[in-house]
């Protein structure tokens, strides 16, 4: 009996003295001035600041692409999609399409080496919110070539007007 107490006694102990840790440093972190993390950085009215290496959603510049399919053999995970079809009296080809399913994409940045043009690298944007998984797959040749290329945020509004567009926004440079 006197063996359970103890036990009993040192479990009471040891919870107390984790709780009283926990207190401690609540009330350290704990301020009256604290505000939400929409109050501290205004979001999504003005961008949260991310460390210059931050991969966030692509960047990608339709002007250049050559439609190579780099990018999407070096893919782990075949998430990006490129259309293409074969200019006539010209070398190369036309991009038709150029789709990343966010769904999927683990933003490794595999993807952004093996691009000899240097079309497609990782961008500061952090959000792309939306309510069904279509919203998360970005047709890039179909948004506008200021936010595609990153002048602009890639917000879901962009991404959801871009579904409306048949036609790609900028099909190459011959064109």
């Amino acid at each position: 009996m006197l063996t359970w107490l103890r036990n009993v006694y040192a479990a009471v102990v040891t919870v107390a003295q984790g709780l009283a840790i926990t207190i401690r440093y609540w009330f350290s972190t704990y301020n009256k001035d604290r505000k939400a993390f929409t109050e501290h950085f205004e979001y999504p009215e003005l961008p949260v600041a991310v460390s210059p290496r931050y991969r966030g959603f692509h960047r990608f510049d339709l002007t250049t692409c050559i439609a190579c399919d780099q990018c999407a053999k070096a893919c782990p995970v075949d998430c990006i999609y490129i259309g293409k079809e074969r200019v006539e009296g010209a070398k190369g080809f036309a991009v038709t399409g150029f789709t990343i399913d966010y769904t999927k994409c683990m933003f490794c940045a595999l993807c952004v080496e093996p691009c000899p043009v240097d079309c497609i690298f990782m961008g500061g944007t952090l959000d792309l919110s939306s309510y069904s998984r279509d919203g998360a797959i970005v047709d890039f040749s179909r948004l506008p070539v200021e936010i595609a290329w990153g002048r602009s945020s890639l917000n879901p509004t962009a991404v959801a007007e871009s579904k409306v567009i048949v036609e790609p926004v900028h099909s190459g440079p011959n064109q």
